[in-house]
């Protein structure tokens, strides 16, 4: 029998986001759950399917930082019961080489399941009223929704006394930030970290940064951020400062040990290679849109700089992690995130893209009369 709920689909680039009834035509497969969402992010992925040109496929509904609750599973095997309180993560398809390597966000299918098209097994079961299929799922999740099936190897399962609508964000996200600083770079007390763009992948690594010993600075070119980074023990610096890499190298007694940029703006990323010292390491997360022309000397001394994806994450071993620290009051990704009905999914958008909001999540329940 189908299942009928309220999700958010977007049909063309251009239209907004509209809260529609849609089908689920059948129930979880063997490897999976089905999940009654709590609450989603609204992650700058997500809005980039607008300017796709067409590679994500619509219409589609959207949203891939859920969490929720298991209320039903495909078999025993799953690992999970029924009344689970779980996050969801990225998708992978658990057999290449890296994903047998614990490398799961470098996975062999990356792009294909999470970004163009996703798992192509029982696509024709997720329908609008109308019939007409929607886009496979997004990201494994389609989570600007009620409900979403979900591959039961990208779930996590938390203590239900946490604030479960709250906590999808840590899925992709602040995974992303917190990841590439525990992760990717290991930072460490006493060692140094510039962080460009205070946004909530920025944000992020400058909590988990703080929560390690690590001595940050933000460079941002909006004050309100820039406070926001001071507030959770970053040095701020205007991102229209003149020199930057001579005041990063002051800020960090002879220059930092790892910049983290979030913004694809060649020029910072030419400042954060000129800031590091020796030997140091420059991580990009941000999705580049135009050619990368490196200035002569920025990569010399053993400086390098590669591309992180999801935080070099394992999201059953970091997710907990960072709950642990949030615990501790030493990862307070809570005070990032303003909460929005499901309803209200254009104002969250807007309000993302004019930053007056550092993370929505949207909370499907909330639109239920």
């Amino acid at each position: 029998m189908a299942r009928t709920f309220d999700a958010a689909v977007l049909r063309t680039p251009d239209s907004p986001f509209a809260v529609e009834k849609v089908l689920l035509h059948a129930g979880p497969a063997e490897d999976e759950v089905l999940v009654r969402i709590a609450g989603c992010g609204m992650c700058r992925t997500d809005l980039a399917v607008r300017g796709s040109a067409g590679r994500s496929p619509l219409p589609a509904v959207l949203g891939h930082e859920g969490s929720g609750v298991v209320v039903e599973t495909g078999g025993p095997h799953t690992g999970l019961r029924d009344g689970d309180h779980v996050v969801l993560s990225f998708d992978a398809c658990g057999h290449c080489p890296n994903c047998l390597n614990a490398a799961p966000a470098y996975c062999d299918s990356f792009a294909a399941l999470n970004l163009y098209g996703g798992r192509r097994e029982n696509a024709a079961r997720f329908t609008d009223a109308a019939g007409e299929t929607l886009a496979p799922r997004w990201f494994g999740q389609s989570s600007f929704a009620e409900y979403a099936v979900v591959p039961a190897r990208n779930t996590v399962r938390v203590d239900p006394s946490l604030p479960l609508e709250l906590l999808g964000p840590l899925g992709c996200g602040f995974l992303t930030g917190a990841g590439a600083v525990l992760n990717s770079f290991g930072a460490g007390p006493g060692e140094t970290l510039v962080v460009l763009g205070a946004g909530a992948v920025g944000l992020a690594a400058i909590m988990a940064a703080t929560a390690s010993g690590a001595v940050t600075v933000a460079v941002d070119h909006r004050p309100e951020r820039l406070a926001l980074a001071e507030r959770h023990g970053a040095t701020p610096l205007p991102a229209t400062a003149s020199d930057l890499p001579a005041r990063i190298h002051r800020l960090t007694d002879g220059g930092a040990h790892y910049a983290l940029d979030t913004t694809a703006a060649p020029a910072l990323i030419n400042d954060a290679l000129r800031s590091l010292r020796p030997t140091g390491r420059l991580g990009l997360v941000a999705r580049l849109h135009t050619p990368l022309p490196i200035e002569p000397g920025a990569l010399d001394r053993g400086r390098h700089i590669s591309h992180i994806c999801e935080g070099d994450a394992v999201p059953g071993l970091l997710i907990p992690r960072l709950v642990g620290l949030w615990r501790a009051g030493r990862f307070p990704f809570d005070e990032l995130i303003r909460t929005y009905p499901l309803s209200d999914i254009n104002e969250a958008e807007r309000d993302c893209e004019a930053g007056r909001v550092v993370k929505p999540v949207l909370l499907p329940q909330e639109s239920r009369p």
